[in-house]
C-alpha cells in the first residue's frame, strides 16, 4: 500500500529575528510524495516487518506540482540544490502477529476512531555519525505528532471472516518541528529558527493509484522508489539519508558539501 502525503513547511523564528531576509510563519516550501509500504513475514515465524521507502519532493510555495530543484537561502544570498526526503529503507519490526489490537489507546471521535503518536526525537548525530550537521551539540532535537483516523464503516467491513480487499482507508494527520533541513546550509548554532511541516496523509492501494505528475518525476529521477523493499534491512531518516547519499558517508563534510554546492 501507499500513504501519499502532502502539506507545507513553515519557518518558525523566534522573535521574527531574521525579519525582512526570513520572516516568522513564512511558507517555503510545499511537500508532496509518499510512503510505499508492504508488511514481510520472517519465514516460519509469528514475526511481522513493516518496510517501506519514503520520497517526498520540496515543492514551490505557490504551485505544490512545481518540483524545485534549487533554492536561494536568503540569509547567505547563495542558491543550493533541493534534496528531496529520500529514505530507503523506513523499516520497523519485528512486531509478533496477535489476534487483538496492541497499539496506543483509541479514542472515538463522532463516527471515526482516532489513534495518536507523539514522538519526541532526539539523535547525536555528532556521536554516531561524526558529523554534526552544524546542530547543537551536534544533536538533532526534533517532535513528530501523528492522528491517525479511520471511518467506523471501514473498521466494521473489516471484522469478519476472511482477508478484506485492499489498502483500509486510513487518514492521518502529521506535523513536524525540527532544525533546518540539510540542503538549507543554515546552522542551527549560528541561525536561530527551526522549520513546522503541517501535512495531511491517505492510503491508496498501491503505486498505480498515484498521481500521474508525481509518478513522472520519481520514474525520471527516483525510479528506487516505485516499490516497498522485499526484506529487513537498515533504516534512513532524512538525515542519515542525506550523509549517506550526499556526502558519501563522511567522504565529505556537511559544510565541506555546501561550500561547494552553494553558488552566488
Amino acid at each position: 500500500m501507499v500513504f501519499r502525503i502532502s502539506g507545507s513547511v513553515y519557518a518558525n523564528i523566534e522573535g521574527n529575528s531574521l525579519d525582512p531576509a526570513m520572516r516568522h510563519g513564512q511558507k517555503l516550501f510545499n511537500i508532496e510524495g509518499y510512503n510505499i509500504r508492504r508488511l514481510y513475514r520472517v519465514p516460519d515465524t509469528n514475526q511481522l516487518y513493516q518496510l517501506s521507502r519514503e520520497i517526498v519532493f520540496y515543492t514551490d510555495p505557490a504551485d505544490p506540482r512545481r518540483v524545485l530543484r534549487e533554492w536561494k537561502n536568503p540569509i547567505d544570498g547563495k542558491t543550493y540544490p533541493v534534496v528531496p526526503i529520500n529514505n530507503d529503507a523506513v523499516n520497523f519490526g519485528p512486531f509478533t502477529i496477535t489476534s487483538s489490537f496492541a497499539g496506543p489507546p483509541l479514542q472515538q471521535l463522532h463516527d471515526e476512531t482516532v489513534w495518536t503518536s507523539d514522538i519526541p526525537v532526539r539523535a547525536n548525530f555528532g556521536t554516531t555519525l561524526g558529523e554534526r550537521f552544524g546542530l547543537t551539540g551536534g544533536v538533532y532535537a526534533a517532535q513528530e505528532m501523528f492522528d491517525f483516523s479511520v471511518d467506523d464503516r471501514e473498521v466494521a467491513a473489516r471484522t469478519g471472516a476472511g482477508v478484506p480487499f485492499g489498502a483500509m482507508k486510513t487518514k492521518i494527520s502529521w506535523a513536524r518541528t525540527s532544525p533546518w533541513t540539510p540542503f538549507m546550509c543554515l546552522a542551527e548554532t549560528d541561525v536561530r529558527g527551526q522549520l513546522t511541516y503541517h501535512a495531511r496523509s491517505w492510503s491508496l492501494g498501491s503505486y498505480a493509484d498515484i498521481e500521474p505528475w508525481l509518478r513522472a518525476e520519481v520514474e525520471a529521477n527516483h525510479p528506487l522508489y516505485t516499490a516497498a523493499p522485499g526484506a529487513p534491512g537498515p533504516s534512513e531518516n532524512s538525515w542519515t539519508s542525506f550523509y549517506n547519499k550526499q556526502l558519501g558517508k563522511g567522504a565529505t563534510t556537511w559544510a565541506g558539501w555546501c561550500a561547494a554546492n552553494g553558488r552566488p
